[in-house]
């Protein structure tokens, strides 16, 4: 048998697109060291580490993610479930509905959103709730998109008629069979949600409250090296969130897989 030659323009793309979008982040790697004129130093970060406005920013962030992921997978996952089951008519309307962040400016968004929860009887002008009311809508594609992928790839119907057959609810449909077969699913959205709610400027700074994102843009307007390595900590903090959170998925499977034997 002939052994198959490795494609040569593959190898191409593939070095093609690493060096794409990794040259980037090590350029500004490189600039972030080079405070200290005609010196490598880590003097930019230990100024960054050391700020208390950091640690407060960054904190609100992720906690404006974390609540962003667990209400938006509350509203998405029975949505997308009861689309597929009950109403597979109405998929198209909702895939247009969910693809609309795509093409609404995120200032008209932010504006809309303050002129509707900004009077009786849903007064959230002040709340960070509005905000993370923003950042569902922001990922609601990509949790859409994730969570359907996964019902698609999984019988629903013969899940849900067995589970039936046995007396179980709808809830307990969701939550103890849908639920636990798109958990890769639901992690490939929880982590491009969390990039999206820590990244995201426009939203937060809109509703004047402490975000990462207007963080880096207050720091970039007053300084040259500090925003470099904001971007390199930001790359690796997200990136080692999705890594702990890929690792937590992985062991969650395997762990199912061996309860199955």
């Amino acid at each position: 048998m002939k052994r198959k030659k490795p494609n040569f323009w593959a190898w191409m793309l593939l070095i093609a697109g690493f060096i794409y979008f990794f040259f980037p982040l090590y350029a500004s790697f490189d600039f972030s060291l080079r405070e200290i004129r005609g010196k490598l130093s880590f003097l930019t970060y230990q100024n960054i580490f050391t700020d208390p406005q950091f640690y407060h920013q960054f904190g609100f962030s992720m906690e404006m993610a974390f609540f962003t992921i667990i209400f938006g997978f509350v509203l998405v996952v029975p949505t997308a479930y009861w689309i597929r089951v009950r109403l597979p008519k109405h998929r198209p309307i909702v895939e247009f509905i969910t693809l609309l962040p795509f093409v609404i400016p995120a200032v008209v968004l932010a504006f809309g959103l303050i002129g509707t929860y900004s009077r009786p009887p849903f007064n959230l002008a002040s709340s960070p709730a509005l905000l993370v009311i923003g950042y569902i809508i922001l990922a609601l594609p990509y949790m859409y998109r994730s969570v359907d992928a996964g019902l698609q790839a999984i019988e629903i119907h013969t899940l849900t008629e067995a589970a039936q057959s046995l007396g179980a609810g709808w809830g307990t449909i969701i939550l103890k069979v849908i639920l636990p077969n798109l958990r890769v699913a639901i992690l490939s959205g929880t982590f491009l949600t969390f990039a999206i709610c820590l990244g995201e400027f426009t939203l937060s700074s809109l509703f004047y409250w402490p975000a990462f994102g207007p963080y880096m843009h207050a720091v970039s307007r007053v300084k040259a090296y500090e925003p470099s390595a904001l971007a390199v900590i930001s790359f690796a903090l997200t990136w080692g969130a999705i890594g702990i959170m890929q690792w937590v998925g992985g062991r969650g499977a395997q762990s199912q897989v061996a309860g199955a034997h």
